[in-house]
């Protein structure tokens, strides 16, 4: 029987699986008895000040940023928060390389601002953008480094509605200043980069919904519909500017280094940056030779949204192991699947950072485990939850209707048939969401079998956080 490790929140855990168990995954990758799982590595850019510059140096769609401007232009920068993963200094260079060649073509460092596109994340405190811009920016630049605020009417423009009547909200400083530039840090898959950035990042509830339901998700590389949606919200927002959005597009080879970095247009980028991912990652559904009966993979005690902070039971449960990696389920398993997921899921709250998510999890969800169901009827009344709005405007409090976005990854249920969670501290948690508990992932097997017979296909997603 073949021997995995799996993430397991801040540890791993170790199972022994049946022997044609299909191994997939971007770590190793083996099936017994033949076939590769495995996805090409990004390799580092060996300097990576000089691939930044080069980039710059070199844009497409659009000329160098200092042929952008005049002499005495106002210029926004606006950049992405902590949630994306990348924790080196692929921000810091970048911003410091638009500002000298802003500086040289007549644009002082007073006329630049920089804006943290946090969207209906929580605002971040200096201390924290320090870890990702450098303290020596944050210092400089003083007041002129904001956060974005999704309910500041001040700083809000509302540009009307495209042809398919998506809303266009943004930023203040994007129609008030010269020219906008924007820093992407990492890109996964397909989720994020692009328009997503601008459309998102610097938008509002009302720009936001049009994307962010249970179906409108996605993170294909290819022909991926929520991009068509920022695509068109984006380009509508340059014909309203009269101008072009400069961008700065990035794939990582590890959280804290470079591999790829385009410029240029908005559009251009996310083309080359696409057309580069998919070269490296075959879709998903074509990672296992047959689908699978019952699928297994781990759950690390990280997500994007407790990035300098905690994480709690939706975020592991539903966020993380139906959405980060729920893809698999409809990728590799068959209707009716069985999924296993190994997570300790301790029941903890971090109420300063995500304050809706506990009422969502008590009040909420035992009224329904339907998403589309749950935001029906309580996605608006969470959206104008002043309380909780306050806390977001005014702390470090994500906004209150992301409480009900991370719920929407329930939608796997509609394809898998039960969620067996492995080895959880407390067997009462996964039960608050319907989930099964298990005391061992071959204890979780056992039981499977008894819904697919005594030889099912099996699938353990062997993820980069896995040993």
């Amino acid at each position: 029987m073949p021997e995995v490790t799996l993430p397991y929140g801040d540890s791993t855990i170790r199972a022994e699986l049946p022997d044609d168990t299909i191994i997939v995954g971007a770590q190793t990758g083996a099936r017994p008895g033949g076939g590769n799982g495995s996805a090409p590595r990004v390799t580092a850019a060996p300097d990576q000040k000089a691939a930044v510059r080069d980039a710059l140096a070199t844009p497409i769609g659009l000329p160098r940023v200092g042929k952008l401007v005049q002499p005495g232009n106002k210029v926004l920068i606006a950049f992405d928060d902590p949630t994306a993963p990348a924790f080196g200094n692929v921000r810091s260079l970048a911003i410091e390389a638009i500002l000298e060649e802003l500086r040289e073509a007549g644009v002082p460092e007073e006329n630049v601002t920089l804006v943290c596109a946090n969207a209906l994340h929580r605002k971040w405190t200096r201390d924290e953008l320090a870890r990702i811009l450098g303290q020596d920016l944050v210092d400089r630049f003083g007041d002129r480094l904001q956060c974005h605020d999704a309910e500041d009417p001040d700083n809000i423009v509302q540009l009307g509605a495209t042809e398919s009547g998506y809303d266009v909200d943004i930023h203040r400083l994007v129609v008030d200043t010269d020219l906008t530039i924007y820093v992407n840090a990492a890109n996964h898959l397909g989720f994020n980069g692009g328009w997503k950035s601008v459309a998102v990042g610097l938008s509002t509830w009302r720009s936001i919904r049009h994307t962010h339901n249970p179906d409108g998700m996605s993170m294909s590389v290819r022909g991926n519909r929520m991009h068509h949606v920022f695509e068109e919200q984006g380009r509508y927002l340059e014909r309203k500017l009269g101008r072009r959005v400069f961008k700065f597009e990035t794939i990582l080879a590890n959280p804290a280094m470079i591999g790829r970095v385009w410029a240029g247009g908005v559009d251009e980028t996310r083309a080359a940056a696409m057309e580069y991912q998919a070269s490296l990652h075959k879709p998903r559904r074509e990672q296992a030779g047959e689908k699978a009966d019952i699928i297994v993979y781990g759950i690390p005690n990280w997500s994007p949204y407790a990035t300098y902070a905690s994480m709690n039971p939706i975020l592991t449960l539903i966020s993380s192991a139906l959405g980060y990696l729920g893809g698999y389920i409809e990728a590799l398993g068959k209707p009716g699947c069985s999924v296993i997921i190994a997570t300790p899921c301790p029941e903890q709250w971090d109420m300063e950072h995500h304050p809706s998510y506990k009422e969502v999890w008590e009040r909420v969800l035992p009224t329904s485990k339907d998403p589309y169901e749950i935001t029906a009827r309580f996605g608006d009344e969470f959206a104008t939850r002043q309380d909780y709005i306050e806390m977001y405007r005014n702390g470090v409090a994500f906004h209150p209707i992301h409480g009900i976005l991370a719920i929407h990854p329930l939608k796997r249920l509609k394809h898998a048939g039960r969620i067996y969670i492995a080895a959880p501290d407390d067997h009462k948690i996964p039960e608050h969401v319907g989930f099964t508990p298990a005391n061992t992932i071959e204890d979780a097997i056992t039981e499977a079998r008894k819904h697919h017979g005594p030889d099912p296909t099996i699938a353990c997603i062997r993820n980069p956080m896995g040993a």
